[in-house]
């Protein structure tokens, strides 16, 4: 049976749709744009913020769609479709959390996209903190203690960052005491030996925020080609009609046997578009 028509095409950013440099080949942008002049319809879905992703967006000309913060906003046409918030209440108990682990928080704020980043005043310059207040200071606001601010703020994330060994410790006592109350994305980078904790709303995913754009655009599960790099996108790609990883995501995800691409650096993204849109 001749599989259905691509209509929809799903990319993560960071480790896809980009290079290591950051830019997109010029072999990825001109697939990109031959598949959306045929009429296929492009989401960018990340767990970045939509400063930083409306700059990858504008890149690529255009109206872009963004799944932002692992699918808790999702944006269309420069309007928010949808928030979920994380609960104070697990945005607090998870700051505890990686406090008693030694953990440096980031509290990710802005129901409408603003991307407001809180870290405490006290937290180490380095690290996860260090990073932002280098690429992003003019969205990183310093407070005294984010517990006392977090009844202020509609939280969306709390971010906790640090070598893998860091990470794989918090991440099982993150689990156990956070009950099912929210959502624990992974991402890894194995070159650089760093992995991202993401705490999230329960209800929140990539693959439950792209259902939300295919339901509302009438696009199936079996018309959309999905690609990403990580294990938060994982599930995404497992569910969609044509599913891929990227050749350079981390080798565990790859023993799973899903279906590979060449890396981000061979033009992956290209070739998936170009074998399964465009010559389909």
């Amino acid at each position: 049976m001749t599989p259905p028509r691509i209509r929809l095409v799903a990319l993560d950013i960071d480790g896809t749709l980009l290079r290591s440099d950051k830019t997109i080949s010029d072999r990825t942008r001109r697939a990109i744009d031959r598949a959306r002049g045929s009429g296929v319809r492009l989401v960018l879905v990340t767990g970045r913020r939509q400063p930083s992703a409306r700059r990858v967006a504008e890149d690529l000309g255009g109206d872009v769609p963004l799944v932002l913060h692992n699918g808790a906003l999702v944006v269309e046409k420069g309007r928010v479709l949808r928030c979920r918030a994380l609960p104070r209440a697990s945005a607090r108990r998870a700051i505890l959390i990686g406090r008693a682990a030694g953990a440096e928080p980031v509290l990710h704020c802005g129901p409408q996209g603003e991307g407001w980043l809180l870290v405490d005043a006290a937290a180490r310059p380095g690290g996860l903190v260090g990073h932002y207040l280098d690429r992003s200071r003019s969205e990183v606001r310093v407070v005294p203690d984010l517990l006392a601010v977090v009844d202020a703020e509609e939280p969306i994330q709390v971010m906790f960052g640090g070598t893998r060994e860091e990470m794989e410790s918090l991440l099982p006592v993150l689990v156990a005491q956070l009950r099912g109350a929210a959502r624990i994305e992974r991402t890894v980078y194995p070159s650089a030996g760093i992995v991202l904790l993401d705490v999230l709303d329960a209800s929140v995913g990539k693959a439950e925020a792209l259902g939300f754009l295919q339901q509302r655009w009438g696009i199936a599960s079996a018309e959309t080609l999905a690609i990403g790099d990580n294990w938060n996108d994982r599930e995404m790609v497992e569910r969609a009609g044509r599913g891929f990883v990227m050749g350079n995501a981390d080798p565990q995800l790859l023993a799973l046997g899903l279906a590979a691409l060449p890396t981000n650096d061979e033009d992956g993204v290209a070739h998936a578009i170009e074998e399964h849109v465009l010559r389909a």
